[in-house]
């Protein structure tokens, strides 16, 4: 989480404590991170059905925090797309939403924060 400070300025406390702890976050949400990991079981059936953040999750969140308009990534940190089923589970809980379509690869689902997204990570959305 410290070369994320770097890159995107200030993570709020709360977040950046709940992903690197596995505590709960400043909503009483806590991260599922182990759950989501096996994508098997029960405890994964609930982190899909829950309407905490997984860390994989958390961590997409995240890198809009500092983006203009809250613009989420579609590569990660190592230059790997990030998975379709973080972004989708995302929008289905409301804490994306998509932004416009990328005319040179339809594929690309970009999409940005939405005020739900900024409150589950305990950050305020920035006034326009």
């Amino acid at each position: 989480m410290a070369g994320e400070r770097q890159r995107f300025g200030a993570i709020p406390a709360a977040a950046e404590e709940a992903v690197r702890s596995g505590n709960d976050l400043p909503n009483g949400s806590g991260d599922l991170a182990s759950a989501a990991g096996t994508g098997h079981g029960p405890q994964a059936h609930e982190a899909r059905f829950s309407h905490k953040p997984t860390w994989a999750q958390t961590r997409y969140l995240i890198r809009g925090l500092k983006q203009p308009g809250g613009k989420l990534p579609l590569f990660d940190d190592e230059g790997q797309e990030i998975d379709i089923r973080t972004i989708r589970s995302c929008i289905e809980r409301g804490w994306a939403e998509p932004w416009f379509k990328n005319p040179i690869k339809k594929d690309w689902l970009v999409c940005k924060l939405t005020a739900e997204g900024y409150k589950v990570l305990g950050a305020e959305k920035p006034k326009a």
